[in-house]
């Protein structure tokens, strides 16, 4: 028969109950319903168990509510979130930091099975018009509450997804923006190299820009890239990794830190080739670094990052943003007055972030190139539909353009 364990006053501990010798307090410890061990303290075992016993009703409770469909959506995605064990980390943190920011506080209140669909489109509706969405934005609070419903229909709490449909809805109302990045014009990306290479202010973001647009880089992986990547004999740069921006929690106040991550899909490691503009950019950097100074930024054990700001750090995903929206809007000031003087029609470059020079050179290349395959490898595109969207677009857009150029050269109507 096992020896019984006892407090330093002879009393016999419970199972999961433990004193500590160094101060004397005593410990509960338990599985949650994660799966996580966590445990509890206090000086006194009294009230310690206590505690125990409100905290296994708090447990019970939960899951009756669960069972009842009275439970919160806040609940059911902590639930549905446990249970993503194949998620990589930084995909975890993206999904808990978009669901704590817009959805826990307020509509995350709500029990799951009193939701309808007409409230997950009005809450939709609200992020997009109040909050001033983006729809990409939605779609990735739609890819974590979706799964969320679907958790409880799989459990037999509730019938149907009240999200089904929903983004389908929001995609048909005329006037919004509904996430289809236009790639700049090949007289616009002109224009926007063209003004930053000649800007004494923006001059610095030339090499930068060069190489997203030269290679259709992700962000993370622009900002991730290192000279050891980088191969300028044979031209190639080698695409292995990703540098990703997040939010966490520490001392109960959010931090945003950086961390290395696998790319985005498996057929994100790829190699590209240089193109002369890409391999004189970073020429060029390398000999301003070997002048000023490398960049010494390290990240999870990573060190020799090509690209840093002015501080010596490697470049913010939004900072980016910001330089672009400074820098266009800089051009479009000085552009209307240049060709009001000269008597024609301004180059206008419009609002776009850094992922739209993603979509920009994936454009020119599927104008230059037929084979889908071989932009799906350059892209990284884990799926060919995705390749194919972007194909199909850039050739209606060659075809209309090919109509009028037949209009224009027979001259038979």
């Amino acid at each position: 028969m096992a020896k019984s364990r006892k407090d330093n006053k002879g009393r016999v501990l419970r199972k999961g109950e433990t004193q500590r010798s160094c101060d004397g307090k005593y410990v509960y410890t338990y599985v949650d319903p994660e799966g996580k061990r966590r445990s509890i303290y206090s000086k006194d075992i009294m009230e310690l168990r206590e505690r125990e016993v409100k905290l296994m009703k708090d447990q019970l409770d939960g899951l009756d509510a669960y069972a009842a469909g009275t439970s919160t959506i806040n609940f059911v995605f902590d639930r549905y979130i446990s249970t993503k064990a194949e998620l990589r980390e930084t995909t975890m943190r993206n999904y808990k930091y978009m669901y704590d920011r817009f959805i826990r506080g307020g509509f995350g209140k709500k029990k799951i099975a009193a939701v309808k669909y007409s409230d997950v489109l009005q809450f939709y509706q609200h992020l997009l018009k109040e909050k001033e969405m983006q729809i990409n934005t939605l779609e990735t609070i739609h890819t974590v509450l979706h799964p969320t419903f679907q958790l409880a229909v799989r459990d037999n709490i509730i019938r149907v997804n009240p999200s089904d449909g929903v983004m389908a809805q929001i995609k048909k109302q005329p006037g919004k923006n509904h996430g289809v990045r236009h790639a700049l014009t090949v007289e616009q990306q002109r224009a926007f190299i063209r003004y930053i290479d000649e800007s004494p202010t923006f001059y610095h973001w030339a090499s930068f820009f060069k190489f997203l647009l030269g290679t259709g880089c992700r962000i993370g992986e622009a900002i991730g890239i290192r000279w050891e990547d980088i191969d300028l004999e044979k031209r190639t740069i080698s695409i292995n990794h990703s540098v990703v921006y997040y939010s966490r929690e520490f001392k109960e106040h959010p931090i945003c830190s950086f961390a290395v991550s696998l790319p985005k899909t498996e057929a994100g490691i790829r190699t590209i080739p240089m193109m002369d503009t890409v391999y004189d950019a970073l020429q060029m950097e390398l000999d301003d670094q070997k002048e000023h100074g490398f960049n010494e930024t390290v990240i999870d054990g990573m060190k020799g990052f090509i690209f840093m700001n002015r501080f010596g750090n490697i470049h913010n995903p939004q900072a980016v943003n910001r330089a672009i929206k400074r820098i266009y809007e800089a051009h479009n000031a000085e552009e209307v007055v240049k060709a009001a003087k000269q008597h024609r029609e301004p180059v206008i470059i419009p609002h776009f972030s850094c992922h739209h020079l993603r979509h920009t050179f994936c454009s020119r290349f599927c104008e230059n190139e037929t084979n889908l395959k071989v932009i799906q490898s350059i892209m990284g595109h884990a799926n060919i539909e995705t390749t194919m969207d972007i194909y199909a677009e850039v050739t209606d857009t060659k075809k209309q353009e090919a109509i009028q150029n037949l209009a224009h050269n027979l001259d038979v109507f």
